[in-house]
């Protein structure tokens, strides 16, 4: 199974992670949650967005080269996952920032993935 198209997915909403990252920190609306990545973006958007890039890049060339195993495939998967739900993330952080979603029920969902969480624990 090719994973090219897929692969190229990832990067692209890698890439879009770290740009939207840069303008929701930088206009005072949200912070970096990862500390290392936070110290790069304390460096400057230059750093930040070269590590980013970078991650997204050799995980794009791995999960190419390695497309074939099972892992690999599966790996894929959650991974866009993951990315797909960080995107609805930065979406609520877009609405909350334009005032669209009130901090309430910003709140009121922070604490339904507190409890969704709580369940694996």
């Amino acid at each position: 199974m090719q994973l090219l198209a897929p692969s190229v997915l990832l990067f692209g909403l890698n890439l879009l992670d770290a740009l939207l990252t840069i303008v929701w920190v930088r206009s005072g609306v949200a912070t970096e949650g990862n500390q290392l990545m936070a110290h790069l973006l304390d460096i400057g958007n230059g750093p930040f967005l070269t590590v980013k890039v970078a991650m997204g890049f050799i995980a794009t060339l791995v999960l190419v080269r390695f497309g074939q195993r099972r892992m690999a495939r599966y790996g894929l998967v959650i991974a866009l996952a993951v990315y797909i739900g960080l995107m609805g993330i930065h979406i609520f952080t877009g609405l909350s920032a334009f005032g669209y979603v009130s901090n309430n029920m910003m709140h009121e969902l922070g604490g339904l993935s507190d409890s969704m969480f709580a369940v694996f624990i």
